[in-house]
């Protein structure tokens, strides 16, 4: 079964099962992580902020221009900063490391 590590905001990291072709954002969301999700996906918000873990950053579908924009608006920006909703998990990123970023 896929797997993506999930590190919560207590700090605890998690394995969690994964499906590819959903997005980072849906199988947080639906595992039941305290993550907002407001926009449902449309990158229309930043409240899936999360931090890649460095050594899959290279891995990830360079950043677009909408999701840089929305992220212009999160707090706690870092340079490993992404949208949940923008990456689609996929047999590229299985075993990926992310982290919630806080709210």
């Amino acid at each position: 079964m896929p797997i993506i590590y999930v590190k919560d905001r207590n700090g605890q990291e998690h394995k969690v099962e994964a499906d590819y072709n959903l997005t980072l954002m849906e199988i947080i969301r639906d595992k039941g992580f305290e993550i907002e999700a407001t926009c449902g996906g449309c990158c229309a918000c930043a409240t899936c902020h999360l931090y890649i873990d460095n050594n899959w950053l290279d891995k990830l579908e360079k950043i677009n221009d909408d999701e840089e924009s929305m992220l212009d608006q999160a707090f706690d920006l870092k340079k490993n900063s992404r949208l949940g909703c923008q990456i689609e998990f996929t047999e590229e990123i299985d075993g990926i490391k992310v982290e919630i970023a806080p709210d």
